[in-house]
């Protein structure tokens, strides 16, 4: 483990479901998965409509956006679970380091999930396991939530 923000963070520990009851994957849900990339000026999020019922972000660094970005995220998250995950490969999402527009404090105070420990195309998988099961928008954040309290 290691400490991160001021607090243990075990790495390896044993798996606990984050929902109370397995989940059936009887029903279809489209989760689209945006990586945002240098010189990102928001099309792709544009194209996450009404087809989508669920987007996971790959944001910068511990889950920065750029500024431009923010609106249009937090009205994504008003409308669609949406899971905010760092684009690393390594480390958990940060939820107290930075606080200035577009950090992941702001992003999360706006509506956004924590992806916690998962990177984007597991926080993808989680969250397309959650939709098709029939979760719904408070649901799939108690599952984010119980998955960033291990």
């Amino acid at each position: 483990g290691r400490v991160v923000e001021g607090r243990p963070r075990i790495q390896l520990h044993p798996a606990r479901p984050v929902t109370d009851r397995p989940l059936s994957l009887r029903g279809t849900a489209r989760v689209a998965l945006v990586t945002l990339a240098l010189g990102d000026r928001g099309e792709l999020l544009e194209a996450v409509d009404e087809r989508f019922g669920g987007l996971v972000v790959a944001a910068f660094g511990a889950g920065h956006v750029p500024t431009w970005l923010v609106d249009p995220l937090a009205a994504l998250a008003a409308r669609i679970p949406v899971v905010l995950a760092s684009r690393t490969g390594a480390g958990p999402l940060l939820s107290e380091t930075y606080k200035g527009p577009g950090s992941e404090y702001d992003m999360l105070g706006r509506g956004l999930l924590s992806a916690g420990p998962l990177d984007a195309p597991k926080a993808r998988l989680l969250l397309h396991a959650l939709l098709a099961d029939g979760a719904d928008h408070p649901q799939v954040a108690d599952a984010f939530r119980a998955l960033n309290t291990r």
